[in-house]
């Protein structure tokens, strides 16, 4: 089949359901070797294709084009998720070229969700090329702690950043012509055991945190498919969780679409049918012999299998009516631009004492250049299944070479090696080199032998040598500019002692232009960190029990994820959540709503004048924080709420108008086990991030549900007491029952508050009277009633 396809190509869903075989429904809800959907030819079902890239189409030649099968033994994938990617190397074999742009961590720094889209449309571009249907991203996992090993893929330590950002590349991919396939689901936050881990995640922390970003895309963007994770959840395998596929992800969210599991994801192919993981991926024979096993043997209903096999048909057929959409080729050059563009744009300035920077390009100078990763092979990118075969590469040196032109001399050297004794010498060389030096630029970066799927990090200290390279410099050079490439946050020794940080994270193949540009002010610095940097490992939301044992991983800070842990415990971080410096300075005028009561619906509007009081244009990016000052539960002390980003020239004003919903001041309710509005003060803050809050202004949240939690039969009495309506209703149900006037009766109540008991066995104990269960029932009801639960 062509890569484009006419209306002629398609085929009636219902129709190909109700001929399909038993046999050809194993088929169609199996994948068909490693990257591919099974087609059924007597009924006009194309195969689609399928494969990985959250930054980049990584396009494996021999396991989609050479066999027709693709190889999809468990060894084979084994040996690719262990292998590590040694900056641009890459894994799986001979993988076309595609554009390698900032990994998720680096350009979720653009806090810029229409860049998002860009991506998304980029990616699209380049699938359209090669034939692609799906691609299997983005991946939002929270990035809980800075050690996870496939880190540098996801966005931030925040749902709402995350899903944000998540949500524009969904819709530039499908407006294009290709599907998302949103990962993984969930609470796949570290690469330990990953495969059998249980993640153990209270009720809350889960809903506000691990499956927010979730939900929030799903409801806006209508990902093609949802990607069930490895792990265990709470004791259930994800790929076989029907609360998790079924009951929150289809009957709370709405979600219309596929599951497809991750690969060899699933342990238990009938029970992940039964739960709603319609599409098992890749094909696995013993797993189509046990869900045929379980139809012939009537264990699976014609209703479950058919429910299946219908969404997996849907999807199909969604495919190929977007392959008429899809583009079919992509301008190598100009997506090497936008590369260039996205990583300049999400690399982040951490220090710049004295303004050193920018260096201006035309002042005379001698420069120093050390380290690895100045190189023909530098670090852009992560290894595992995310590892995509760049079109080509910016050198750093090369590039700092022609921004600086002939009246800088640049002196390189190595500075560092894996090989310990020969560290030494080139360490040697390196301060030798320096003295005399106007300036050096230090390339550092963490053990790229370990930043990738597979295996999370065990240090946030950079590789062996970096750090003492660093300080040698730093010892004889009057100013030092380190570059830091890392998946995620590090600590840093050095800190007072160099000039200015860039934490330019894995900003893919345009990286080596983008630090040259941003060094001499030919870009301005506009990233903002998304996660916390911590000052020290210890320091880490969740060290204690972090990374589990016995295969079970206690997520312990609860709701208190990243900075909100920091907030929360007062403790200082390296550099915190949403921090990022830049060239020229903004201020932020006072905050404004459109309103100051917010209702369960209600979406508000923030005004926030900005003012550009530098002297270049430049990228302000305003943070909304909520700070509840009379929460009925315990809140973190800001969560972030919304953001917006605004360019301006110097002495420019402009404002900034920022939506914030109702829901997203909300929490989740345990006992009533949904979303409630609090009704209480809710200050908002205008920030530049979670620590440096501007202006605020306070609304009202009001709420049609009751501020008191639900009564049940085993409810304390001092929890009726203490909610009018239900005491009024208590009091007059002993009323009707007992033949004495509320007004006693309620002061009967009043000498039952001190009771640990529910408020049934403390009558009955308290009063020697005892209800029967009609009783009970009615008296519950009548509770409900009042209080109108």
């Amino acid at each position: 089949m062509s890569k484009n396809a006419s209306s002629s190509d398609l085929f009636d869903v219902e129709d190909v359901l109700r001929r399909l075989t038993d046999d050809e429904k194993v088929d169609l809800l199996s994948g068909y070797g490693m990257w591919k959907t099974a087609g059924v030819e007597r009924l006009g079902v194309p195969a689609t294709v399928m494969t990985d890239g959250t930054y980049g189409v990584r396009y494996s030649v021999p396991q989609i084009d050479g066999d027709e099968k693709g190889g999809f033994d468990l060894d084979d994938f084994l040996s690719v998720v262990n292998r590590r990617a040694n900056g641009v190397s890459t894994a799986w074999g001979e993988t076309k070229p595609a554009t390698c742009f900032p990994t998720g961590a680096a350009m979720a720094c653009s806090w810029d969700p229409a860049l998002a889209r860009r991506l998304g449309e980029a990616l699209a571009a380049e699938c359209g090329e090669l034939g692609v249907d799906m691609l299997l991203g983005p991946g939002i996992n929270l990035r809980r702690t800075p050690l996870g090993g496939r880190s540098y893929e996801y966005y931030s330590e925040d749902p709402v950043v995350t899903a944000e950002i998540a949500a524009a590349v969904v819709e530039g991919l499908q407006e294009n012509g290709v599907g998302a396939s949103l990962k993984h689901f969930a609470a796949n936050n570290c690469e330990v055991e990953r495969t059998t881990m249980d993640s153990v995640v209270e009720e809350r922390a889960l809903r506000e945190g691990y499956l927010r970003a979730f939900e929030k895309v799903v409801r806006r963007s209508d990902p093609w498919t949802i990607m069930s994770s490895y792990n265990r959840l709470n004791g259930v395998q994800a790929s076989q969780d029907p609360w998790l596929l079924t009951e929150v992800l289809r009957d709370d969210w709405g979600y219309r679409g596929t599951v497809v599991s991750d690969w060899h994801g699933i342990k238990d192919r009938p029970a992940s049918l039964e739960a709603g993981n319609d599409l098992d991926m890749p094909e696995s024979p013993s797993r189509k012999a046990a869900l045929r096993r379980a139809i012939a043997e009537g264990r699976l209903t014609a209703e479950v299998l058919d429910t299946a096999c219908r969404r997996v048909l849907e999807f199909v057929h969604r495919a190929v009516a977007a392959r008429a959409t899809r583009p079919t080729s992509f301008d190598r050059a100009a997506h090497h631009r936008l590369a260039q563009e996205m990583a300049a744009r999400s690399m982040v300035l951490l220090k710049n004492d004295g303004g050193v920077l920018p260096l201006d390009p035309a002042a005379p100078r001698r420069i120093l250049v050390a380290g690895e990763g100045a190189g023909d092979d530098p670090i852009i990118q992560g290894s595992g299944c995310a590892t995509t075969a760049p079109t080509q590469v910016d050198v750093p040196i090369v590039e700092l070479r022609a921004a600086f032109g002939q009246d800088t001399e640049i002196v390189q050297v190595q500075g560092t090696s894996t090989d310990p004794v020969l560290r030494e010498r080139l360490l040697a060389e390196a301060v030798e080199a320096a003295r005399g030096t106007d300036v050096a630029i230090v390339f550092v970066h963490t053990d790229v032998a370990y930043d990738g799927e597979g295996t999370d990090r065990t240090t946030l200290d950079l590789s062996d040598g970096h750090d003492e390279l660093v300080s040698a410099l730093a010892a004889v050079c009057p100013q030092v500019v380190v570059l830091v490439a890392s998946p995620d946050a590090v600590v840093m020794p050095w800190l007072d002692e160099v000039s200015a940080v860039v934490a330019t994270f894995l900003a893919g193949q345009g990286a080596g232009r983008a630090v040259a540009d941003l060094l001499t002010g030919a870009a301005e610095p506009s990233g903002r960190l998304t996660t916390t940097f911590p000052a020290r490992i210890e320091d880490i939301p969740g060290w204690l029990t972090y990374p589990g044992e016995h295969g079970r991983h206690v997520y312990s800070e609860g709701i208190h994820i990243g900075y909100r842990s920091y907030d929360a415990l007062a403790r200082n971080p390296l550099f915190c959540f949403g921090f990022g410096l830049g060239y020229t300075t903004f201020e932020l005028g006072p905050v404004s709503s459109s309103s100051t009561v917010v209702g369960p619906d209600d979406v508000i509007e923030l005004v926030v004048p900005v003012t550009n009081t530098g002297a270049r244009r430049g990228r302000e990016t305003v943070q909304i924080y909520a700070e509840h000052l009379d929460p009925r539960v315990r809140r973190a002390p800001r969560e972030l709420v919304a953001f917006a980003g605004i360019e301006l020239e110097p002495g420019q004003t402009g404002e900034v108008r920022i939506p914030v919903p109702a829901e997203d001041l909300r929490f989740w309710d345990t006992s009533r086990q949904a979303w409630v509005l609090d009704d209480e003060e809710v200050r908002l803050h205008a920030a530049r991030s979670s620590r440096d809050l501007v202006s605020s202004v306070t609304v009202t949240t009001t709420s049609t549900v009751s501020r008191h939690r639900p009564v049940r039969r085993d409810t304390q009495p001092v929890f009726i007491l203490d909610n009018p309506p239900a005491r009024r209703a208590t009091a007059g149900f002993l009323a009707r029952t007992l033949g004495h006037s509320p007004e006693e009766m309620d002061r009967m109540l009043d000498y039952s508050r001190d009771s640990f008991f529910g408020i049934v066995a403390t009558l009955e104990r308290r009063f020697r009277i005892s209800f029967t269960d009609a009783q009970v029932e009615e008296l519950l009801a009548a509770i409900r009633a009042e209080t109108g639960e």
